[in-house]
């Protein structure tokens, strides 16, 4: 506040206006004599306590928070025991967990199904905002105790409220799951209703690649309730605990006629590492909860804003090392996240999916920073040939990371795409395809590293020249071309070298060819061709990289004016 008082007045007649209104009103008190411009007395309101009365709680609300403390103990105390004997939280334990006893901002619907003439205190599903390691997310927690977390009329209304709000806020969701599907008996009111339980799905694909939707499982979720972890952008599953399957055991007994339980039927084993439905498994609930606040750190609120930048770190190894790590034979195999850890961040490499598509990797880090997606082949596995299941997760992280504004970063590696009657019947043109044109429509800025081998449609894959990388740079030991020295030779001079009846003048003519072969794909013929931007010592890929993600930071691309394409 602003006060002009007489010429005439003096220091201490300011300063006492001062005083008497610091008492009465909010803010800086400023008091100007005159004309003068800078103010003679500067002075903060005094803090005021709430002024005393013999006013305090009525019966009325004393009853009220007996009623709230009434939903919060949640179902009966026989179930709250069941919940111990199998490690897990009751629902209100594990929003403590998430969020701290403080950390929940408020709570919607609360009072679901007060009136009713069974006891289903939130009808069995909490929804609210809270603070997240200092960010704000939606979250919606099924309550186990309350007829298993089952879905009814008014949770149904309670989660759908909080996508919708969540459409509106541009703030990440939560899930956290456990729920035994849809109540059959009370399925009237909320099954195909247009605002019931088929509005989820819709619901979170509005959400899709708008916020960050991550979902953490928590026991068995069947049928409805198994989609959303399946529509999330990311899903934990938690050891011993977690499963999600279409149906339940006895109803795939009843309708398939097999017997099996709900661990090999749906549990972490079978969708971290044949489904690829789990991005990561947790081995109980601090683990889980650990393991989304590292990932949410690469994410941003909402699409169109860029990731929280880290604090800068050097590598955990010596990129002083690289070239050693990476054999010169182009057969020989090793493990690419050697590679990795002298290249980003230290403790930033947070792999997704790891059990799955093994033969690429799927991470996030930091380089310098500033959050990236790693899209790496991984030699030590199948020899870093794609495969349908990791063409699909590749595909799938490239999707996300785009949505969000995560820069990527291809480590080539690769003899190309799999062959083979196996992986024609799963589908490897048509995943290989997702990979592709996953890759041709990111527009964050990407960069293309040459490890060794880019063979085949790998290169096209890996973000090659011909899919729009702000660079595509290689280390000494890269090589590009249609297929590898022993495939080629074998593909063109076959008949020539049968022909040749002596053994070693036919392995001395192999030689030479495979030589003269390798002299043609080597990347220092590439460069000179200015097929591939640059080759850099294998000891500066790590400055190379930062020094290109800054400058390419904020890129702006278009794509063709369309509606969407038609491939994912």
């Amino acid at each position: 506040m602003n006060v002009r008082i007489s010429a005439g007045a003096t220091e201490e007649e300011a300063s006492a206006i001062a005083a008497a209104l610091a008492r009465h009103v909010d803010g800086e008190i400023e008091v100007y004599v005159g004309d003068a411009e800078e103010p003679t007395v500067v002075r903060d309101a005094v803090v005021r306590e709430p002024e005393e009365d013999d006013l305090g709680a009525t019966e009325r609300e004393e009853r009220l928070r007996e009623e709230i403390a009434d939903i919060e103990r949640g179902g009966p105390e026989k179930y709250k025991e069941r919940l111990s004997e199998q490690g897990k939280l009751f629902v209100r334990d594990r929003l403590d967990l998430w969020f701290g006893e403080e950390g929940v901002l408020f709570e919607d619907g609360r009072f679901a199904e007060f009136d009713a003439e069974d006891r289903l205190p939130a009808d069995g599903l909490l929804t609210g905002a809270a603070e997240f390691d200092s960010r704000e997310v939606h979250f919606m927690a099924n309550d186990f105790t309350v007829k298993a977390g089952s879905m009814a009329g008014k949770g149904v209304e309670k989660f759908l409220r909080m996508q919708q709000r969540a459409l509106k806020s541009g703030k990440p969701v939560l899930y956290l799951m456990d729920s035994s599907g849809g109540r059959i008996d009370q399925q009237r009111g909320f099954f195909a209703n247009r605002e019931g339980i088929g509005k989820y799905y819709y619901n979170h694909s509005m959400l899709s690649g708008r916020v960050p939707q991550i979902c953490v499982l928590y026991g068995p979720c069947i049928a409805g309730a198994a989609y959303t972890p399946i529509f999330a952008d990311f899903t934990v599953m938690v050891e011993g605990m977690s499963a999600m399957a279409i149906a339940s055991p006895r109803m795939v007994r009843m309708v398939t006629g097999e017997e099996i339980d709900m661990q090999d039927l749906g549990g972490p084993e079978v969708h971290a590492r044949h489904s690829g439905s789990a991005d990561l498994v947790a081995r109980d609930e601090q683990h889980a909860r650990e393991l989304v606040s590292q990932l949410i750190t690469y994410l941003p609120d909402k699409a169109g804003e860029n990731p929280p930048r880290g604090k800068p770190k050097p590598p955990a190894r010596s990129p002083e090392g690289i070239d050693s790590v990476v054999p010169q034979e182009p057969n020989k195999g090793y493990d690419m996240v050697d590679v990795i850890d002298r290249v980003v961040d230290r403790d930033s490499y947070f792999e997704l999916k790891p059990d799955y598509g093994a033969e690429i990797i799927t991470a996030y880090a930091r380089i310098d920073g500033r959050p990236i997606g790693i899209i790496a082949n991984q030699p030590n596995h199948r020899a870093g040939a794609i495969f349908p299941d990791a063409a699909e997760k590749a595909a799938e992280f490239i999707w996300k990371s785009d949505a969000y504004d995560v820069p990527l970063l291809y480590l080539c590696d690769t003899p190309g795409f799999m062959a083979g009657s196996g992986v024609e019947k799963d589908a490897i043109l048509e995943k290989g395809k997702k990979m592709i044109y996953a890759t041709s429509s990111a527009t964050v800025p990407k960069q293309c590293v040459v490890v060794r081998k880019a063979y085949g449609a790998g290169i096209y894959a890996m973000s090659g020249p011909a899919y729009d990388p702000e660079s595509t740079i290689a280390l000494p030991s890269g090589e590009i071309g249609i297929m590898g020295p022993e495939a080629a030779i074998n593909a063109v001079y076959y008949n020539k070298l049968e022909a040749i009846d002596d053994e070693e003048e036919r392995a001395e003519r192999e030689r030479e060819l495979r030589e003269e072969y390798r002299e043609d794909i080597d990347v220092h013929r590439m460069a000179s061709e200015v097929v591939i931007d640059e080759i850099v010592p294998p000891s500066t890929l790590r400055e190379e990289l930062v020094n290109r993600f800054a400058f390419y930071e904020g890129l702006e691309k278009e794509l063709p004016e369309k509606k969407h394409g038609t491939v994912l």
